[in-house]
């Protein structure tokens, strides 16, 4: 075995350039439906995504997550099929007077993008007993999302625009993309090159929501314990 020192690096922190370029892309990165270009995405520069999600934090290093690259038509116009279903049930959900504005929103890009992607977990992996989720067993969930993320900000690193959608039904993605039991369909997204992108989240701009105050999310030592003097 190695000496344990030998694996030890400088934690010194980033030149002011580069950390500018890592809060740049977390303050810029958008989710994107619908300024996908017909770019190709190649090879090498996806895998460069993937090799960043799959150096995502995972509680106990269970690493739960697999990658379902599609670019296949059918696969895709299944699953817009399933979330076009899904989104007609979401409308009626909604009061009467959010239900147009809902309905003018374009809330998925899957045959636009160039590439889908399904994130997902494998809740047997690392076996019944796994170090961190002894006693928070969605641990493995969390992981996975912090692989969404890890790709999301490498995406806007490389230019590429990332879509994540959620409206559907679990049984259709499962149905759609055949996955054993155990796996669960974190997130679907949708990638591709974009040229621009909005400067603000697009549901602030089209006026459905606005981002909340930090302040008033940050407590100290205890739950409402505020900041705040």
């Amino acid at each position: 075995m190695s000496n344990l020192n030998d694996h030890l690096k400088s934690a010194a922190p980033f030149s002011e350039t580069e950390r500018e370029a890592v809060y740049r892309a977390i303050f810029s990165r958008r989710d994107v439906r619908s300024q996908f270009t017909e770019r190709h995405i190649e090879e090498h520069i996806l895998m460069r995504l993937l090799t960043a999600a799959h150096h995502a934090p995972s509680v106990g290093f269970m690493q739960p997550w697999n990658f379902i690259v599609i670019a296949d038509r059918d696969i895709k116009g299944r699953m817009r099929t399933a979330f076009d279903r899904a989104n007609a049930e979401a409308v009626k959900m909604f009061p009467e007077d959010r239900r147009t504005p809902y309905s003018a929103l374009k809330l998925q890009g899957i045959t636009e993008a160039p590439v889908n992607l399904c994130i997902t977990c494998d809740r047997s992996r690392g076996g019944p007993v796994v170090l961190g989720r002894t006693h928070a067993p969605d641990m493995d969930l969390y992981s996975t999302v912090c692989a969404v993320q890890n790709l999301w900000l490498a995406a806007r690193a490389e230019g590429i625009g990332v879509g994540w959608v959620s409206i559907f039904r679990e049984a259709d993605v499962r149905q759609v993309l055949n996955l054993p039991p155990e796996v669960i369909p974190v997130a679907y997204l949708c990638l591709g090159y974009v040229d621009v992108l909005y400067d603000m989240p697009e549901l602030a701009v089209k006026g459905w929501g606005q981002r909340l105050p930090l302040d008033d999310l940050v407590f100290r030592d205890g739950w409402g314990l505020t900041l705040k003097k």
